[in-house]
């Protein structure tokens, strides 16, 4: 277990949290291994086999502190949540947006078209550090075409449009991924993006990135006032965050992919930290997903300028300003989204 910044991060199998007056405490086989007071806390995140007392939760739902279940591997289970009163004039607007086609289009294109601009980025930065690299080329040319699709991503006129750009993108990017691994070749290889299970420890990687994103962007719709339920790209669903999804598009190759990328290129995560569960797919073990877990939080403190803002800001709080700018545009103070594009 570790507790970065104000969230929690629970990875002990078997740990079981419980109220001990106005704080938290972690056991372990029954020996308190952790205490730490709620008011200390924005969330806590629990992989695997975590149990928490009906008192520690009403607790943390009282005190607005967020408690998200996932997988072992990262995959999100649920949310413990208190009331979340926001803002009802925001979420009207909210929901009358999405539920007109047209609007819905125009927030969808500029996530799509940051999105794939931010996953060139990568791919250029790869050429640009690594020029003598087998695969340099082929990341160049990628790179080229995700050009063409960020300008058709601009100009669709629907969302059906926009998500067959974004597949088209997303082929493009992936089929070059490979190249970006520098280093332990042999053991992390990569062909194809798969989800439900990951089918390779690239893959596993990127899933528990892509999992820690959605609590985040999940909570930086709460903090804004806006419901994470209703997407514009993202279709509704039962139990789907269809917001927080689309908040984290754009940040999907700069806060994850490319750390993904780090952790195998430094040698920061190896082979043999993991292995093939029942069903299949790979998992990581306990030390591995705490690696995982310290570099993406070093990551989040990472300091750059936003681009529309002008700001200094860090990384990891960059799903909160977006969050903002989009609740800014639904009020009517901005003209359109101004969707977050790294440089």
């Amino acid at each position: 277990m570790k507790q970065h910044l104000n969230t929690l991060f629970v990875t002990t199998q078997g740990a079981y949290l419980a109220k001990d007056g106005e704080a938290i405490d972690v056991r372990v086989e029954r020996e308190s291994r952790l205490r730490i007071p709620v008011v200390n806390l924005g969330g806590i995140v629990c992989f695997g086999r975590i149990s928490a007392s009906p008192a520690l939760m009403a607790m943390c739902a009282e005190a607005g502190v967020a408690m998200s279940y996932l997988t072992e591997n990262g995959r999100f289970l649920a949310r413990v949540v208190g009331f979340t009163p926001g803002n009802v004039l925001l979420r009207r607007e909210q929901y009358r947006r999405a539920d007109d086609p047209a609007s819905r289009a125009e927030i969808a294109r500029h996530i799509i078209a940051a999105k794939i601009a931010n996953a060139r980025t990568v791919l250029l930065r790869a050429v640009r550090d690594h020029p003598n690299e087998v695969g340099a080329s082929e990341l160049a040319l990628a790179a080229a075409r995700l050009v063409s699709d960020a300008g058709r991503a601009r100009a669709a006129d629907s969302c059906d449009q926009v998500r067959g750009v974004e597949g088209d993108s997303a082929a493009t990017y992936f089929g070059v991924f490979t190249h970006l691994l520098t280093a332990q070749r042999d053991a992390f290889t990569f062909r194809a993006r798969s989800r439900r299970p990951p089918l390779d420890p690239v893959n596993a990687l990127l899933s528990f990135l892509y999992a820690m994103l959605g609590h985040d962007a999940r909570s930086a719709c709460e903090a804004s006032g806006l419901d994470a339920a209703v997407g514009f790209l993202h279709v509704d669903r039962s139990g789907r965050p269809g917001l927080a999804l689309d908040l984290m598009e754009e940040l999907r190759p700069v806060l994850a992919d490319r750390l993904a990328v780090s952790l195998i290129n430094r040698q920061q995560v190896r082979p043999d930290g993991f292995h093939t569960n029942e069903a299949g797919g790979i998992e990581m073990d306990e030390e591995t997903r705490k690696t995982v877990i310290t570099a993406y939080q070093d990551r989040k403190q990472e300091v750059l300028t936003h681009p529309f803002l002008g700001e200094k800001t860090t990384l990891g709080l960059i799903v909160h300003l977006q969050a903002r700018l989009l609740a800014r545009h639904l009020r009517g103070d901005l003209d359109a989204y101004p969707p977050f594009v790294w440089k």
